[in-house]
């Protein structure tokens, strides 16, 4: 994939890319993305886009007797991606919860060129994260790390309420996390900002101060027209 659809992706917040996916028709519009649980510990920073690196762990279970993936394993197979990384740890422990990453997960991956990770499990470390300007989303905090250990690589894993592939196209930020199906990415990329443009009509409206519901209902009708011919012509494609 052509970094430059993937700056382009970067330029928009995740839900505009969801809305956007959703004129394709290319999936139902309730499947792809990440249920609330997955939430962005650092809401301010920017999109996160890149494609998943999986994997699976525990935190709150002992470790199996026999050879497991380190960190260093995981990024090794990066040369596989079609981009920079986003890690992707599903946390099969259901009975407790103890922290997926840290600190020092969090600067090994970014040393390497990822540029997000993502779990279903919980983090700690914030303090030590938030200079690298790194997204990491996840269901929470939690102090200790307990047995935390990697099972298995690239893989398929669930997290959030999605099945995330190895390589799987990802956008994230302060809404959640959403996949992108990379056969439409770029043409995504391309039509997000005629997206915008179309939802400008009615914030330009109602931030006026002024406008009447006539004028509301105008606005409301040439947004709706807009996004109509972007869906037809998105759609065939």
């Amino acid at each position: 994939m052509q970094s430059g659809t993937l700056e382009k992706l970067r330029q928009y917040d995740t839900a505009t890319i969801c809305n956007v996916i959703e004129l394709f028709e290319a999936r139902p519009r309730n499947r792809g993305f990440m249920r609330q649980r997955v939430k962005a510990a650092f809401p301010e920073l920017p999109p996160m886009v890149g494609f998943a690196s999986t994997a699976t762990c525990r935190s709150f279970t002992q470790p199996p007797e026999r050879q497991l993936p380190i960190v260093p394993d995981l990024i090794s197979r990066w040369g596989e991606l079609d981009g920079p990384a986003v890690v992707v740890l599903q946390n099969l422990d259901t009975n407790g919860a103890a922290a997926i990453f840290g600190d020092v997960l969090c600067n090994s991956f970014a040393a390497f060129g990822a540029v997000g990770l993502v779990t279903d499990g919980q983090g700690r470390d914030l303090a030590g994260i938030a200079p690298l300007d790194f997204p990491v989303f996840c269901d929470g905090i939690v102090c200790a790390h307990g047995y935390m250990h990697l099972l298995t690589l690239h893989e398929a894993v669930q997290v959030g309420g999605i099945v995330v592939q190895p390589k799987t196209l990802l956008h994230g930020d302060a809404n959640g996390v959403t996949t992108i199906p990379t056969q439409i990415a770029a043409d995504v990329a391309d039509a997000c900002a005629e997206y915008a443009q179309a939802e400008a009509v009615v914030i330009e409206a109602a931030q006026t101060g002024t406008a009447s519901l006539a004028d509301l209902r105008a606005a409301y009708a040439e947004m709706a027209e807009r996004i109509a011919k972007l869906n037809a012509r998105l759609r065939r494609n």
